[in-house]
């Protein structure tokens, strides 16, 4: 917040009798997850662990829309059911993680690795993943409609009954394509 927004909110809440969070408060969620490595279900909207060493955290259901994770270390993290709509995850190591069945929709992946995860029936609709690595990667009926892999690498990639209207593939390489929904060589 800049500071007149903030000296607006600060005056609206005293004229209400309300208080406004304090940073401690807001960044409450963060301190656990990082203490304790478990997040699952936790509200994590919009916060910042970009960079942050994550390495096998659960985050399970948790909801990170608009959540930047830039250059975050996720291997082996379990996203099951996670909102990550619209979240920054530009050059994230996800190695190994869970991602089945997360809302990825408008996410950003680029640079990212997602070697060997599992995204199956995750929804990747309109996601930018450009040049991403998804060696090994399973997204067995994942929604990649409209999504953006361009110069990706996917050897080996199962992308059997996913969606891939009017995705972008040009220059990717590899892939298993079997019984993909809009996807022509």
């Amino acid at each position: 917040m800049n500071r007149p927004t903030l000296l607006t909110a600060s005056a609206l809440a005293l004229v209400l009798g309300c208080s406004l969070p304090t940073l401690a408060q807001v960044n409450a969620p963060v301190q656990e997850l990082l203490e304790t490595r478990n997040g699952a279900g936790f509200n994590l909207n919009g916060a910042d662990l970009s960079g942050r060493d994550l390495v096998g955290v659960d985050l399970r259901g948790a909801n990170l829309n608009g959540a930047d994770l830039s250059g975050a270390n996720l291997s082996g993290a379990n996203l099951t059911g996670a909102n990550l709509r619209g979240a920054n995850l530009r050059a994230a190591n996800l190695t190994e993680a869970d991602l089945s069945v997360a809302n990825l929709v408008e996410a950003t992946l680029d640079g990212a690795n997602l070697q060997d995860a599992l995204l199956k029936a995750a929804n990747l609709s309109g996601a930018h993943l450009v040049e991403v690595d998804l060696r090994n990667a399973d997204l067995f009926r994942a929604n990649l409609n409209a999504a953006n892999l361009r110069g990706s690498n996917l050897l080996n990639a199962n992308f059997n009954a996913a969606n891939l209207i009017g995705a972008n593939v040009l220059g990717s390489r590899g892939g298993n394509f079997t019984n993909a929904i809009g996807f022509t060589p």
